[in-house]
């Protein structure tokens, strides 16, 4: 199992010049909250395609934000069969569950290169006596990652394979678009036909099948490097989906 394999302690990206904070996502920092977690990074972690990040069952003394790549939290039973539970995109927090409840409960796994910020996961206690507002905010990302899940399950268990497939590629296309990983370009999900399905919970047959039936609609194209999505309104009308909500999102 490959691991994660640069730590940088010194810190490429300071977090007063962080590239994500100017987007229009995010909300802003109060000059203490900034000075804050400013502190409360200890580096960077450079994380190669397809390593381990945290694995499930161990403890970590750290906490990360993804500053840049993709990712994807995951659970495997005994046999190794494997269900993804959510991808991973710059602003999403990592390893926050095995913080709180002393083991990680999920793996998490690199599917581009990442760069990491790194905290320390002692301080957090810090972080909610002193600065409501960043204890708000993680509380704020916690449930966010329960919404997700709740959507994804109401996939799997009420929405037909196609619609399952539309609503997944979807939403990642959508949150990707958020964090300004298209660019001016149609946005490209670095992901393999085995990844949704193991997402969807369908065999790599059914979901080949239907992949190749929103292919036809022409609403992606699948390319060697992953999926690209080719008309995002229509992916939204096969999923029944009306998108993700307007606003601005916390970033620790």
């Amino acid at each position: 199992m490959a691991k994660a394999n640069t730590v940088r302690p010194a810190k490429r990206y300071p977090c007063e010049e962080c590239p994500l904070r100017p987007l229009e996502v995010f909300r802003p920092f109060e000059k203490e909250e900034l000075a804050f977690v400013s502190k409360f990074k200890r580096g960077e972690l450079s994380v190669d395609k397809g390593a381990t990040v945290l694995v499930e069952g161990t403890h970590s003394a750290h906490l990360f934000t993804v500053l840049s790549g993709w990712g994807f939290r995951y659970k495997l039973l005994p046999d190794g069969r494997r269900q993804i539970l959510n991808y991973l995109m710059p602003g999403d927090l990592i390893g926050l569950q095995g913080s709180l409840m002393g083991e990680m409960q999920h793996s998490v796994e690199a599917l581009s290169p990442m760069l990491l910020c790194m905290f320390e996961r002692d301080k957090l206690q810090e972080l909610y006596r002193n600065h409501p507002g960043l204890a708000y905010d993680i509380t704020w990302i916690a449930s966010r990652e329960e919404q997700m899940l709740d959507e994804n399950l109401l996939s799997v268990g009420r929405r037909t394979a196609l619609e399952r497939a539309a609503y997944l590629i979807a939403f990642i296309s959508a949150r990707a678009a958020s964090v300004g990983l298209n660019g001016k370009k149609q946005v490209e999900i670095p992901i393999t036909q085995q990844h949704i399905a193991d997402t969807l919970g369908l065999s790599l047959v059914h979901t080949n099948k239907t992949i190749r039936k929103l292919a036809d609609r022409n609403l992606v194209k699948w390319r060697d490097r992953g999926c690209e999505v080719v008309d995002i309104e229509g992916l939204l009308g096969v999923a029944r989906w009306e998108g993700l909500p307007e606003g601005r999102r916390p970033l620790v």
